[in-house]
This record gives C-alpha cells, structure tokens and sequence, in this order.
C-alpha cells in the first residue's frame, strides 16, 4: 500500500509546470501533459493535469509508515493551469493539495501569477518547495550564480511575511533533467503523513470522467475525505444519481479500498460522462445544493481594496465557482450561532485590523453551489484585468453554516441576529410633572410603530436618563418617565419659549434595528 502525498505545481503561465511535471513522473493519467486538445494547439497548460512518482520510503518515515501498513511514498503531481484568466481552476486544483512546488523562470523571476499562486497555496497547505526553473537559458556560470543568488533572496523576503514552514529552494532545467534528482531528494525530506479523517463520509472530487465500453464511466479525482470499498453505494448529487462502484484504480491497479488523499478511478456503470465534466462523488445524502451560507471571514492582507457589504465576489468552493453578494457582520464569539447578536460592518477597509472582533459574511449564492459544513470557500474578484498585478484574493473561511432552503430569505434570515445602531432626537414639548414629559420629533406624525419603542431607555441632552413610557396621542408623540425628579433649572430650561442662553433641552434614542426582521417590533432591542 502506498501513502499517497498530492503535490501541486504552480506558478506564472510560461514558467515550465508541465515540463517538470513530466520530468518529474514515472505514471500519466489519462489527464496528463496537456492531452487536452486546445491545450496542445494554443501551447500552454488549461487544464489541471495528473501524473505520478513511486519512490523508496524516506528515512524518517519508514517507522511510522510500516505501523500504518504503507509500503513505499507516491507523489501525485497536479500540474495546475498558470494563466491569469484560469484561476478558477487553479484554486480548485489547490484544494486537494499535500504540498506545494513553486515554479518560477529563473529568467523572469517572480511574475504576477507566482504572488497569487503563492497565496493560494498558503491557504491551502504549509508546505512547499521553490523551484527556479530553465537554469538551462543562463549560460554564462558566473551570471547563473548572480541571477539565482538574487532571486533567492528576493524569495526569503517574501515567505519571511508568508505562513510557510523551512522552505527549500532548488534550480532545476526540467528540459535538460539536471538537479531533477536533487529536487526529488528535496522532496523526500519535505514528505510527510499527512492527517487523514476516515471517519467522516465518503468525499471525492472528480476532475475528469470518460466511458470505457462495455464497463461503464470512469470518475478520476482524488479521495477527499472518508474511504471507500468497490460495491458501496456513492451519490452524484449535481445529477441526484445513486450508484454501486463496480471497481477502482489507482495509476492503472486495481484496488479493492481508497482512502483520504489517494487519487483513483471510479468506474460506476448507467452514468453518462458527459454529464459531469467535473464535480463531486459522495456517501449519498451528504452534499447538497446550497443557497447561501455563513462563513468566519479572513481578508487575505495582499488585497489591497476594500471588502463591503452587498459587494459581489467569485466563490470558489472544491471546482466550483459562483458569483455571490456579502453581507458583513460582527461579534464577539469566534462561533458562529443563531443566539449571538452581530453588528452590521458596512466594510473592511484594506489597512484595518480585524484582530480586536470576529467578522462573518453571509454569502448569498446567485446560482446554488454543491457545498458541505466546514467545506474551504475562496473569495476572489475575478471580473478585475487579468493584466493587473493586484492581488485578485479577496478572503478565505471555512463554512460555519450552510441554508438549503431556497426560501431561506423568508425562513432562515429572520433568525441571524444583525443589528444597525440607530439614533433618533427630538424635543421636550411639555412638562406633564417633574418626572414625567411629552416628547416630540422622535418619530413621524404618521408613524404606526411607536408601541414597539416603549421601555427604551432615553437620555437628555442635560444628562438625565430615563424610559419611553408610553405613546400620547395619534401625531408621534410619547410620554418620557424619570427615575428621578428633574432638576428646576431643566424644567425651567423646557418651560422657555425660543432661543434660550442654556440651549434647547432635546432627547436622544439610541437602539438597535435588526435587518431581517419583519417588522419595527421585533427590529428593537433595549439598550
């Protein structure tokens, strides 16, 4: 058995992925070195491509290797898209990944795509290798030496801000082969056992499907979660298919069980390929179509706008991306629940520090995305130039709750406690006695919705504290109760008609209005 570790290979468009990739692999899938015709005839990479290396356990992995039943180390290579305009594709592809190889032209150094790419693999795994490729192209040894000299320190600038662990850096030709068994050798010692959860069900994310005739569809993707035996029953939820699974595959060997991080074949008979180019295979009723969600939101620090509220961003989650409107929210609890109160945040400026409260986002999906409790969501602006070399990774969060009811506005929104301050002011109108006023100018003289104000607290512009008492009469007056006896000086300050010396006496209410409650009674709180 082998211990599968799933390596991606990303970097700026140009930088030779693929070509490493093949230097790199022993086995191709059916999915490898751009097989994709348009691939072939534009000569660059649009497709994730899969490939693999078999290679003797490493040293300090033999022991607890042998005690997990594994026999030898395979690298799975997902050799990931560079252009700009496929970034969907690569942050899908970042998400089933173990570690990570930064490609970067040795000539060209660190280009736009190699920034976002190195974002999006610091939010999706801890470790990785830099690989300065096409040495080949610097002939002349002692500019060689200065080049790569330069570029590996202008590296170690970066990853020193990044959430990377010890990270080597090795210059290769994938062209020519040289160092190719040193950059092997780098991995072996960055290789891990990477943590496996076999008990939650059964997920697994399909890239690439085609029809073998007379045995039925094959799926390849890679295990996500859980495990699976040939015979089990698997979902299609995009086609809310139930299927057996006739038989599985690794690389071309045929296995009776996978498990989380393995890359397999599925072959699941009365399923049409073409209907699931690429997506998700799971225990059945697990993954569902979701409307909207809520997520603990982390703004990634590269972006260098503002994120607000009603704003429409690109939604990656696993292959999928949706465009989505935000909503913003503030508490104090790091978990999100239904019990807690949240205040509305209009926006998260680029330079503000959210350490000091908690920021969540509910995301209202335009068209519903297959998605999971706790599944990586990445949050990007993908309708900005592709030629621009601003971050386009807007935040990242895993979803603390999902809303599968398509009617979630009516049933579910009620619920989610988002509040905004507001104020109101108005004036004294009469003295009833020295504990009780009439005010006026704190709501419409049409205004209907006065009762549900009653028993908030309300402060003069003199300082005294007090209660709305009740409603008076039908033009938007209510009548003001004070603990307390008012002072002379302040009844006699309300008593007078026009300017005084000492100034109007008005009357300030502060409460909180809740943005998906149905109407002014239950929009308030008290203070």
């Amino acid at each position: 058995m082998y211990l599968n570790l799933n390596i991606g290979i990303l970097g700026h468009v140009d930088s030779g992925k693929t070509t490493l990739a093949k230097a790199l692999s022993a086995i191709a899938s059916t999915a490898a070195f751009d097989k994709n015709p348009q691939s072939q005839e534009r000569g660059i990479t649009l497709d994730l491509g899969f490939s693999a290396l078999q290679v003797d356990l490493p040293e300090h992995l033999r022991e607890p290797c042998t005690e997990h039943g594994y026999e030898k180390l395979q690298y799975t290579f997902v050799d990931c898209p560079g252009h700009a305009s496929l970034i969907r594709t690569i942050i899908g592809g970042a998400q089933i990944i173990d570690m990570m190889l930064l490609v970067i032209d040795s000539e060209k150094g660190i280009q736009p795509q190699t920034a976002e790419c190195l974002i999006i693999g610091e939010l999706t795994c801890r470790k990785m290798i830099v690989v300065l490729n096409k040495i080949d192209a610097l002939r002349d040894p002692t500019q060689q030496k200065k080049t790569l000299d330069r570029l590996r320190k202008g590296i170690a600038g970066v990853l020193s801000k990044m959430c990377f662990d010890e990270t080597p850096v090795v210059s290769v030709s994938a062209t020519t082969g040289e160092n190719i068994t040193t950059l092997v050798e780098a991995m072996k010692s960055k290789s891990f056992i990477p943590q496996r959860n076999l008990d939650l069900p059964f997920m697994f994310a399909v890239d690439h499907c085609f029809a073998i005739k007379g045995q039925g569809t094959v799926c390849t993707g890679t295990v996500l979660q859980g495990k699976l035996t040939v015979n089990e029953e698997v979902e299609i939820p995009k086609l809310k298919l139930q299927r057996k699974v006739k038989s599985i595959q690794m690389f071309r060997k045929s296995y009776q069980t996978i498990r989380q991080g393995d890359r397999a074949g599925l072959c699941i008979t009365q399923f049409d390929p073409k209907s699931l180019e690429r997506g998700i295979v799971c225990a059945t009723n697990y993954v569902h179509c979701v409307y909207a969600a809520i997520v603990p939101l982390n703004s990634v620090k590269y972006y260098k706008r503002s994120i607000r509220s009603k704003a429409k961003f690109h939604i990656t989650c696993g292959y999928e991306t949706v465009v989505a409107t935000i909503l913003l929210f503030a508490g104090e609890v790091e978990t999100f629940s239904y019990a807690h109160q949240y205040e509305y945040v209009e926006e998260i400026a680029a330079d503000l520090d959210t350490s000091s409260r908690h920021i969540f986002a509910l995301l209202e999906f335009e068209t519903p995305v297959l998605a999971y409790q706790n599944a990586l969501i990445i949050g990007s602006k993908l309708d900005s130039d592709v030629h621009t070399t601003d971050c386009r990774i807007a935040f990242f969060g895993r979803l603390a709750q999902i809303i599968r009811d398509s009617k979630y506005t009516e049933t579910v929104l009620p619920a989610l406690q988002i509040y905004k301050h507001k104020a109101k002011t108005g004036s004294i109108q009469r003295v009833v006695n020295e504990k009780e006023l009439i005010a006026v100018g704190l709501f419409k003289k049409s205004a209907n919705n006065r009762q549900a104000f009653v028993g908030l607290a309300i402060s003069l512009s003199s300082g005294e504290c007090g209660i709305i008492q009740d409603t008076f009469g039908a033009s938007g007056k209510v009548k003001l109760h004070f603990p307390e006896p008012l002072a002379a000086d302040v009844l006699q300050r309300i008593g007078q008609k026009g300017p005084s010396s000492d100034g109007e006496v008005k009357v300030e209410l502060s409460f909180k209005k809740f943005l998906f409650r149905k109407n002014t009674k239950d929009q308030k709180v008290v203070q």
